[in-house]
């Protein structure tokens, strides 16, 4: 399955978080956008980078008109143990069983690896996706585009 192109609608996602409370994207819908970070595994060295990069400029991105939340086909007890270790308080979600299917519906999960790529998706108040990015698998990024991104909502 290809990306999400930038102007289509979003799927469907509703995953637990690190706590085990269910996180759906349609809760979100006609209030505020999601910033979903989508990121292969949890306890990597580029994943933590990233996920600390956003607790520590979590207000960059976690506004009145957007929220965050992480991805990975990680089971939600790897994530409780990640969110504990490195005090991450945005959702977790797992996308562990059936494996990857949120991933694939997205358009990037990795047959070969059997984990979500590296990408993150703006999804607009009207679930639509607003903006995205992707990068290879050991390649992390940009904070600030992420905080760009949110910026230019409306």
């Amino acid at each position: 399955m290809a990306q999400l192109i930038v102007g289509e609608p979003a799927p469907e996602l509703r995953l637990a978080d690190q706590q085990g409370q269910n996180f759906d994207l349609a809760a979100f819908r006609g209030d505020r956008a999601v910033l979903l970070v989508f990121f292969p595994f949890a306890f990597s060295g580029v994943c933590t980078g990233e996920l600390t990069e956003f607790r520590d400029r979590l207000g960059d991105v976690e506004t009145d008109r957007c929220t965050l939340a992480a991805v990975s086909c990680d089971p939600v007890f790897s994530h409780r143990a990640m969110a504990d270790r490195d005090a991450l308080f945005f959702p977790l979600l797992s996308d562990f069983w059936p494996h990857g299917e949120v991933s694939r519906r997205f358009g990037v999960f990795d047959e070969e690896l059997g984990c979500a790529t590296r990408s993150s998706y703006l999804v607009d108040r009207h679930g639509i996706v607003a903006w995205s990015v992707h990068k290879s698998i050991g390649q992390p990024r940009s904070f600030d585009l992420h905080v760009d991104a949110v910026a230019q909502l409306v």
